[in-house]
């Protein structure tokens, strides 16, 4: 009976000590971030490059995904704004019938940004990727805007820390929670898992290649 208690306190110990990490792991990163979101186009500082983060374009029953539809519009507001010179779009293809950054390319075109203007990265995997490739890689510049919603733009941030860039994120529009509860949720789990891949298991992007010039003209 006493081995069965044993590994009962065993469980309950450890189930208790990951929710520490958890929760621990999502407040250093807010503590870490929080002073470098911008949500006020007017108070924005300048940069080179915007970093758009994709997410799938529409939803499992068709309508338009929320969460892709304000990064567009917060992106072609920092361009209209002369906020930023260029856009990298950065998402996955990961199948010849999934393709995030073209999504987006479509989607910014339609509301008025030139072609040349946005570059478009196929391997942003994951946040990670994303942000690494778009300084080794596109830009070999600190000059980023991050954009995403506020709860994305804190990793990503904490993920330029990491890596030495010295990013800012400018906030799209968040979705209600009423309207999505689950995204959130996630967001706990994925705070954890890149402290994770930074600090412990040294997690490096899928692909990184050959470095591609961006033309500011």
């Amino acid at each position: 009976m006493w081995v069965l208690k044993v590994i009962l306190l065993s469980i309950l110990f450890l189930f208790a000590l990951l929710i520490v990490s958890i929760t621990s792991c999502n407040l250093w990163i807010e503590l870490q971030t929080q002073d470098r979101l911008y949500s006020d186009i007017n108070t924005v500082p300048t940069k080179k490059i915007a970093l758009l983060l994709g997410t799938v374009k529409r939803l499992k029953h068709g309508d338009i995904n929320s969460y892709f539809q304000y990064r567009i519009d917060a992106t072609v507001k920092l361009y209209k704004a002369g906020k930023v010179s260029h856009i990298l779009a950065s998402g996955s293809n990961h199948t010849s019938y999934y393709n995030e950054p073209i999504d987006m390319k479509k989607a910014l075109i339609a509301k008025g940004i030139p072609a040349q203007a946005i570059t478009l990265d196929y391997a942003g995997f994951r946040t990670l990727d994303s942000v690494v490739r778009c300084k080794e890689i596109f830009s070999q510049t600190d000059n980023i805007i991050i954009v995403s919603q506020p709860f994305h733009n804190k990793r990503a941030l904490f993920i330029s820390d990491f890596y030495n860039i010295q990013a800012i994120g400018f906030n799209a529009k968040d979705v209600l929670l009423r309207d999505d509860i689950k995204t959130p949720i996630r967001e706990y789990l994925a705070r954890f898992k890149a402290v994770l891949d930074l600090y412990i298991l040294k997690t490096q992007p899928k692909f990184l290649g050959e470095k591609v010039k961006i033309n500011f003209n």
